[in-house]
């Protein structure tokens, strides 16, 4: 007893491992658990189909005995009319019998020709369901995979954009700005001291000496002028 239940419980256990073993491998490929589930459901569907075509011919079957019945009960109630019109009162009995027999047949038909009805269209409803299910199943593979190829896409870039590294390329640019900032400063330097060199302040203070010089002539020019009109003038007078 001990051992049965030892070996029940190794056989749950490797079930178990099986199962979660199973489950890690769908994860991976859900398309093969996909698969798997659409072809069960297919499976189902194909016997459901086979009990549904047994439940139909059962109620065609029966359908068919009901109208028999009918038929012959119609011909009895004809042939026991017209036996009780012409006084044949041993046939009418016979009839009669024949006529209560057939009316209780045709009752319990009648009761198994609705509950054949019923099965058949229950048969029927389930098995739509079914293909409703099956078709839904399809497409929601083909909704989830794509979903799942999408989002597999954009991990791919976000970890190609993740592997990038800017360090590199923002150091190169930090020594090409001062590298840029040091030329800058070596012009501006140069430019100061030249403009502090002696020879070009003298050059400078020759250019202000020139421009002094040339302003007195200015003058002077102005006062000749300006003294000879004046003797113009006293002559006229």
């Amino acid at each position: 007893m001990a051992n049965n239940a030892i070996f029940a419980r190794l056989s749950n256990l490797w079930s178990g491992f099986i199962s979660l073993w199973v489950t890690d491998i769908e994860k991976e490929h859900p398309e093969i658990a996909y698969q798997n589930a659409i072809s069960s459901m297919i499976q189902k569907y194909t016997q459901l189909k086979a009990a549904t075509g047994s439940i139909i011919a059962r109620r065609q079957e029966i359908t068919e005995r009901l109208a028999s019945h009918e038929r012959e009960l119609a011909g009895i109630s004809t042939d026991l009319e017209a036996a009780i019109a012409t006084g044949q009162d041993d046939l009418a009995v016979v009839l009669i019998q024949k006529k209560n027999v057939l009316d209780a047949a045709l009752a319990e038909l009648r009761a198994d020709a609705d509950q054949a009805t019923t099965d058949a269209d229950s048969a029927k409803s389930s098995l739509m369901q079914v293909k409703t299910e099956i078709d839904k199943l399809k497409s929601e593979k083909d909704r989830m995979l794509a979903q799942m190829h999408s989002a597999q896409a954009r991990l791919k870039i976000q970890g190609q954009l993740d592997g990038l590294s800017v360090d590199a390329e923002v150091q190169a640019l930090g020594a090409v700005r001062e590298h840029i900032k040091g030329q800058v400063a070596q012009a501006s330097l140069g430019s100061e001291l030249h403009n502090s060199d002696l020879d070009v302040r003298l050059a400078k203070l020759r250019q202000s000496s020139g421009s002094v010089t040339a302003k007195a002539q200015l003058e002077a020019m102005k006062q000749a002028r300006a003294g000879a009109a004046q003797a113009a003038s006293v002559k006229q007078l």
